[in-house]
């Protein structure tokens, strides 16, 4: 008794000292006047760092106002961006003189939640000076750009442009004595982070690699990544699969950076054996919940889209499935090993035959392909309001591909001859478009479709962080997803231990050796789940099913911005206080 009473007077003292210093820490930290971000997807919706850098924006914007900067590339020309609104009485003096000095930008907001201020950058005419920047990088840095080759020279050259933009900014707008960050996101920006590290010393430079360029290399040339990591020479790497200039330009940006930064443990893995640097932070990807919808609303949309999806189905395979149906999707950039749509196709093959399995499953696979046209025979059976009882033509696919033949999901469907037959218990539809709102035939965004799944599946091989996974516990769809993802981990340390279906978030353990075991924890979890029916929904409030639903809500919630930016805010620390002993 008197040892207990010991060990919690103790234990209190080293809480209430643990609370003083993280005050303190919070009172202490320095704190940016101006942070400027650059990256190919600002104004210009590319991937997840799209969402990355778009759902953080409200949460700086909060403390920065119009001291917050993004700089993206003017890929538009005169078309209309619908990602951005400019504004000439913003900034405009600075506009002035930036066009003087041969920048042609436009100053505006990204139509993004908080509006941040965007500057788009025409980087065409640096094309010219190409060799002499590439030569000069090379005497700083020893970046080798020779092996240069598609959309190096594009990212390059973007990069310079952006670099100049903070350059004449800070000379014109911000001036002497201010604390400023300049931020880039992947290999993209690493030139222009040398440049500013180079020729702006008082600015703090903070660059992100959100998965490493041979890493991914290396997964998508299907060699194991993770068993013979620490094997792995990455300068060797990049030689022998072509990414020598990639390779380079980030791990020099890597190693010259004030701080150095990844999203996940598994990437900062990944940087210390492939790149030689170790990160100096983790920062991992939050979430702004302030677009799910809310009580009735969310109700409405998540029937809208089960109908609109259950009613492509139909239409497409001559069936008529009901809402009883279990929808499951994997979604995310079509890499067909690294996202695991391999693996999904395959346990979606061996749910055909489990006898576990008490729901028909309708099965898409989100992911957007070389697609062609929305297909028409389609499109003119769900205009006629009718139903049919015969399938279209390939009665795998909603939109015709330019590649139809070489396509790997079409590919892989053949080759298990799974044709969407009337009495297949599992059917599998290729949806392969950007869900835009304007694709055609669904006709909806990507988030008002993932409201209409009952499950979602992402069983990656090669996933940093993973927001697929993250967005839709956020609109409390549970998901399956894998150890080898940043967010399974993550979930994982949530729990303390492999999380559950129950928790919200089923996580797999994968390695590079274990596929058929994956495809089978796919299987027994959608059959698991297929077998929780209405009436147990019904009979108790705390049901399984609803279980899940909060309890993936309530991981959600803990990824939320509001939580993680304080990664950021010691990232921008550690840089600014390198910035300032530079400067001394």
């Amino acid at each position: 008794m008197i040892l207990m009473r010991y060990i919690c007077f103790f234990a209190n003292i080293y809480l209430s000292l643990r609370c003083f210093i993280d005050i303190y820490m919070e009172k202490n930290r320095l704190f940016p006047d101006y942070i400027f971000e650059s990256s190919w997807e600002v104004c210009n919706k590319v991937g997840g760092i799209y969402t990355v850098l778009s759902t953080r924006a409200l949460t700086l914007t909060e403390k920065l106002q119009d001291r917050l900067i993004f700089i993206g590339p003017d890929c538009w020309g005169e078309k209309v961006n619908p990602y951005f609104s400019e504004d000439d009485t913003l900034y405009a003096e600075w506009k002035t003189e930036a066009l003087k000095e041969g920048l042609n930008v436009k100053v505006g907001r990204w139509q993004i939640p908080g509006e941040p201020v965007a500057v788009l950058v025409d980087f065409q005419p640096y094309f010219e000076q190409k060799d002499q920047i590439y030569g000069q990088l090379w005497n700083d840095y020893q970046v080798d750009s020779l092996h240069a080759y598609g959309d190096y020279d594009e990212a390059s050259m973007f990069s310079y442009a952006a670099a100049l933009v903070v350059e004449s900014f800070y000379k014109h707008v911000v001036g002497k004595g201010k604390k400023v960050i300049y931020h880039g996101n992947e290999w993209m920006t690493g030139l222009g982070v040398l440049y500013v590290n180079k020729h702006l010393p008082e600015v703090a430079t903070v660059f992100t690699t959100h998965a490493t360029s041979i890493g991914r290399s290396i997964a998508g040339n299907n060699k194991p990544l993770y068993d013979y990591l620490f094997a792995y020479n990455g300068d060797q790497m990049a030689q022998e699969l072509n990414m020598q200039s990639k390779h380079s330009i980030e791990k020099q940006t890597a190693k010259y950076v004030d701080c150095f930064t990844t999203v996940s443990d598994i990437t900062a893995n990944e940087c210390k054996e492939l790149l030689d640097k170790p990160v100096d932070f983790v920062l991992p990807n939050g979430f702004d919940n302030s677009f799910v919808p809310k009580a009735s609303t969310f109700t409405k949309k998540r029937k809208e889209a089960r109908k609109r999806l259950l009613d492509v189905a139909n239409a497409l395979m001559g069936t008529d499935l009901d809402d009883d149906t279990l929808i499951v999707s994997t979604s995310g950039r079509y890499e067909f090993r690294n996202k695991g749509i391999d693996v999904y196709i395959e346990a979606m093959n061996r749910l055909l035959r489990d006898s576990n399995l008490k729901k028909n499953v309708l099965a898409f696979i989100d992911v957007p392909g070389w697609v062609g046209d929305p297909r028409q025979d389609l499109l003119e059976r769900l205009e006629s309001g009718k139903k049919f009882d015969t399938p279209l033509e390939v009665p795998e696919i909603t939109h015709w591909l330019h590649n139809m033949s070489h396509d790997n999901v079409l590919g892989m469907l053949k080759y298990f001859n799974m044709h969407n037959n009337k009495e297949d218990k599992v059917k599998l539809i290729f949806l392969p478009c950007y869900l835009t709102g304007d694709d055609g035939v669904i006709n909806k965004s990507y988030y008002d479709v993932v409201l209409g799944n009952d499950l979602c599946i992402y069983p990656s091989y090669y996933e940093p962080w993973g927001y697929t996974p993250l967005e839709a516990v956020a609109f409390k769809v549970p998901c399956i997803t894998t150890d080898l993802a940043g967010f399974g981990l993550w979930a994982n340390s949530e729990k303390g231990s492999y999380s559950e279906i129950e928790d919200g978030v089923k996580v797999i353990k994968r390695t590079d050796y274990n596929y058929s075991e994956v495809a089978d924890a796919i299987k027994d979890t959608v059959a698991k789940y297929s077998g929780m029916t209405k009436t147990q929904v019904k009979k108790c409030r705390k049901n399984v099913i609803k279980t899940m639903r909060k309890n993936a809500a309530d991981i959600a919630e803990k990824a939320l911005w509001k939580h993680f930016i304080e990664y950021y805010y010691d990232a921008y620390d550690f840089a600014l206080r390198k910035a300032e002993a530079r400067m001394k």
